[in-house]
């Protein structure tokens, strides 16, 4: 459902939309749709959004938007980010409220995963 003057899309630059693909099926269960060579849209991932082709790549040190994805099993999901191919960028860390960690994908962007649940 769209609400009134709400975020209601995402996209996301792909160096190689395959890999992409891959990597977030095998990772966070996405499923994508294609539109042709050069985007695919993103389904079950919390948000409507996809991904378009582009040589570019989103990360917080160049001030582009950090996506936060949630997880109850924190270290789980690290270690399914890293057997996929995504990198840690910063190690988790506590805030109030939590704990977080920050990866890049194969192609480089940027996302951040954060818990409640501590261990």
């Amino acid at each position: 459902m769209n609400y009134h003057e709400k975020i209601s899309y995402v996209e996301f630059p792909s160096k190689d939309l395959k890999v992409t693909e891959q990597f977030f099926s095998t990772v966070f269960g996405w499923s994508f749709e294609s539109y042709g060579p050069d985007y695919i849209a993103i389904h079950n991932a919390g948000l409507d959004g996809g991904f378009f082709k582009s040589n570019q790549s989103c990360s917080s040190e160049n001030g582009s938007t950090l996506v936060v994805l949630y997880s109850h099993a924190l270290e789980e999901t690290q270690s399914k980010i890293e057997a996929a191919g995504g990198k840690i960028i910063q190690p988790t860390f506590s805030f109030p409220g939590g704990r977080r960690f920050h990866f890049a994908d194969p192609n480089g962007n940027e996302y951040a995963v954060w818990s409640d649940i501590e261990i």
